[in-house]
């Protein structure tokens, strides 16, 4: 998996009611064509992330073909996972 090109936000509260930092990071990503995550068209997560003083961590995250915008119904792997959280932490940093 390789990250080609990326945006981020980060979300402002309003209100005041949650408790540290929110960010959302579109990656749009590279795999082979063997993988599952692979689409011609391209393949997009929307990442959204906490920080609550203790760290970041990923709040949840949607994956989607960009041909069509459609959810791919498929869980990261652990170790993709830590690789897009690294990834998320060096553009904050």
């Amino acid at each position: 998996m390789e990250v080609t090109q990326f945006t981020m936000e980060e979300i402002i509260d309003p209100t005041g009611i949650i408790e540290g930092k929110r960010y959302e990071f579109l990656l749009d990503i590279h795999v082979d064509e063997e993988d599952e995550l692979y689409s011609e068209a391209g393949t997009q997560i929307r990442l959204l992330l906490g920080d609550n003083g203790e760290g970041l961590f990923i709040m949840n995250y949607f994956i989607q073909d960009k041909k069509d915008g459609k959810y791919i119904e498929l869980a990261l792997e652990e170790e993709e996972e830590q690789f897009l959280l690294d990834f998320c932490r060096e553009q904050l940093n």
